[in-house]
């Protein structure tokens, strides 16, 4: 799929739009104490990059990465819209985090996702791109809700 990936405004009508309906899906798929999706204000903290994949205009998908400190980052509020799925957007938009974050220095990448059936593909790309399980990282504690991912980007 032809699309570019910039840097957005997470305040944008479109892009609130679709974290909203990103919230409202981790809502329903996991206990509200377990979604760790983070909100508008969150995603336009300095320690913060916000990415979105537009084609021929329309927001299809969006990430972001944190810096946690001492060279590790994190993928944070990744999602595609139900339309886009499976066209590649959600690779696209990790390898150009990835891009980011080594271009930026950091040394590893983490996240968290679910472990319910339905992150099943989040976890299957999360693999195809070089992310393997670990246990909890920053200020995560282990739960049964959550797979923690990690890779090296030295």
């Amino acid at each position: 799929m032809e699309g570019t990936i910039t840097a957005d405004d997470p305040r944008a009508a479109d892009v609130r739009a679709l974290l909203e309906t990103h919230l409202q899906l981790m809502n329903a798929l996991s206990p509200p104490e377990e979604v760790h999706a983070l909100d508008v204000d969150a995603l336009t903290h300095p320690s913060v990059t916000f990415v979105g994949y537009r084609a021929g205009g329309e927001l299809l998908g969006v990430g972001a990465l944190k810096d946690l400190g001492a060279g590790h980052g994190e993928l944070k509020s990744m999602h595609t819209t139900a339309a886009a799925r499976g066209r590649g957007v959600g690779t696209a938009i990790v390898d150009h985090l990835v891009g980011l974050a080594t271009a930026g220095g950091m040394t590893r990448l983490s996240l968290e996702t679910g472990t319910p059936q339905a992150f099943a593909p989040a976890r299957s790309l999360y693999a195809r791109r070089g992310f393997a399980e670990c246990g909890p990282f920053g200020d995560y504690e282990p739960s049964p809700w959550s797979t923690f991912m990690t890779r090296s980007l030295a």
